[in-house]
């Protein structure tokens, strides 16, 4: 929850835990914010000083546990310490690449005073980034300028609402064909959808890695490959030239050796970026990208269909059928599994941070908090409806927020795609084994687990039962959890590599 208001807000969610097992079950969260750059401050309590090289009840050491997954963890020795490390530790998470920072505070420092006043606001104000050498823009111009097949690639970190206006400023004076990973899901408009040829990630297969492939340069924008490894859309390192433009350097590697980097405030160097505006019109960027956009909207003429009558619902009826039912302004919050990969591929989003999915850590359980910390942050709040979606499996990481989220009040509507088992193991197991093993669930009806926390349940059972009760619980006015039983026979096709070899 902490991590979700980080990354709609751009300001550090905060998140507090008791000492001992308090402290370590933050791990795998702070972890997800810190891989994912969702600023996040968690303070945790430890032992009395006098303490805390003995064993004694819920000792442990913070740095040392909690070191590898936030940007900094310090411990307060002494009262007059607190001020400054809590400065410290906010502007160190609001800093790119943002995460997760920890103080640990001992409990009797926590019960003592301290005579140092807090710092003024404005201190928290992480330092504002400038803009490239004119020498790099300069040469970033000219490559892209004499490009024959130039691409703009969008990473985790041009999914801020602030670098999608100067993408969508950058593309109006430069029409480049542009791809996004999952994490910038939504900052492609719908007036520059023609330029669009989906997003990628997990597996090679879509028109987006095609693009990719056909690309002699190629703009990364906020690329991390924490999302996407550069070795599976970059496999023949040589045939592109990359352009690196983020708050920092690249990750350099033999698949991604940027010819430039212009490091700083990534929507600054965009803005200064205007090689051209006559590539999009080139007849033979055209006809790839129309071909492309082609294959990518080809599934909705058949969607529905994909369903049969009497049977489970296909994934593609499902998500035709949300994006019908939603506005462009709801959140959608997909938890990992399946689910998470239908999703990101098929749904479309127009706005930033609309649609969020955790790709990094690709985190269990992240749908129905993530849901719950966007409804609190509204204003007011829980007002607007949120949908989350997750596999029977990943919910089942998170489920007893159901009680905080009815607790809350909050307008919360989530489904599940519910197979009886870990399906997205079991996909990938059967593809590496020719069988699957231990990933077996069921027996949870999650309509009447809903009721159990006070939230209004419901179940489909057969594909013509969607629409209508799709329909009523995202009238609901509260927390509805909605049990679909979903057809998951087409899932090895998510992982087939398909990409012709002519376009390697």
């Amino acid at each position: 929850m902490a991590a979700v208001v980080g990354r709609l807000t751009g300001r550090p969610g905060v998140c507090i835990a008791t000492s001992g097992p308090g402290a370590s079950n933050l791990t795998t969260g702070l972890a997800t914010a810190t891989t994912e750059g969702d600023p996040v401050l968690a303070i945790v309590g430890i032992v009395p000083r006098a303490q805390s090289h003995r064993h004694t009840h819920q000792s442990l050491s913070i740095p040392n546990l909690l070191s590898s997954v936030c940007k900094s963890v310090l411990n307060v020795d002494v009262e007059d310490q607190v001020s400054e490390i809590v400065l410290r530790s906010i502007r160190t998470a609001s800093q790119f690449p943002q995460g997760a920072t920890c103080f640990a505070i001992p409990m009797d420092v926590a019960q003592s005073t301290t005579k140092v006043p807090a710092f003024d606001t404005k201190a928290f104000s992480a330092p504002k980034y400038g803009i490239a050498p004119a020498s790099s823009l300069e040469a970033a111009n000219k490559l892209v300028k004499e490009a024959k097949f130039p691409v703009l690639f969008l990473g985790m970190r041009a999914g801020s609402p602030e670098v999608v206006r100067s993408v969508r400023g950058f593309l109006k004076r430069c029409p480049l064909p542009v791809v996004e990973t999952f994490q910038a899901a939504g900052a492609i408009s719908k007036d520059l959808v023609h330029l669009f040829a989906g997003r990628v990630g997990l597996f090679r297969n879509q028109p987006g890695d095609k693009l990719l492939a056909t690309a002699d340069v190629i703009v990364c924008v906020g690329f991390d490959a924490y999302e996407y490894d550069a070795n599976v859309w970059n496999s023949n390192s040589s045939d592109a030239t990359l352009i690196h433009i983020d708050y920092h350097e690249a990750d350099y590697g033999v698949h991604y050796s940027p010819e430039v980097e212009l490091l700083g405030s990534i929507e600054s160097n965009l803005d200064l970026l205007s090689p051209s505006d006559k590539i999009y019109s080139r007849p033979e960027v055209t006809a790839v990208c129309l071909a492309l956009r082609e294959e990518l909207s080809a599934w909705k003429a058949t969607a529905k269909s994909q369903s049969q009558p009497g049977g489970l619902v296909h994934p593609l009826h499902f998500i035709a059928l949300l994006q019908e039912s939603l506005s462009e302004d709801t959140l959608v919050t997909v938890d990992i599994g399946t689910v998470y990969i239908w999703m990101m591929r098929f749904f479309y989003a127009y706005q930033p941070r609309r649609l969020l999915s955790s790709n990094g850590q690709q985190t269990l359980g992240v749908g129905l908090p993530w849901a719950i910390g966007a409804s609190l942050i509204q204003d007011p709040p829980c007002s607007q409806k949120v949908v989350s979606l997750s596999g029977d499996g990943g919910f089942m990481f998170s489920s007893q927020e159901l009680s905080t989220a009815v607790l809350q009040k909050c307008n919360i509507t989530h489904f599940i795609w519910n197979d009886g088992h870990y399906n997205m193991v079991e996909f990938q197991e059967v593809m590496k084994y020719g069988r699957s093993s231990g990933i077996a669930l069921g027996g949870v009806d999650f309509a009447k687990f809903a009721e159990a926390f006070g939230a209004k349940g419901f179940r489909v059972e057969k594909a013509e039962e969607l629409e209508e009760v799709m329909a009523e619980a995202l009238a609901y006015n509260g927390v509805s959890i909605v049990d679909i039983k979903i057809d998951y026979s087409h899932n090895l096709e998510l992982a087939q590599d398909i990409i012709p070899e002519d376009y390697r």
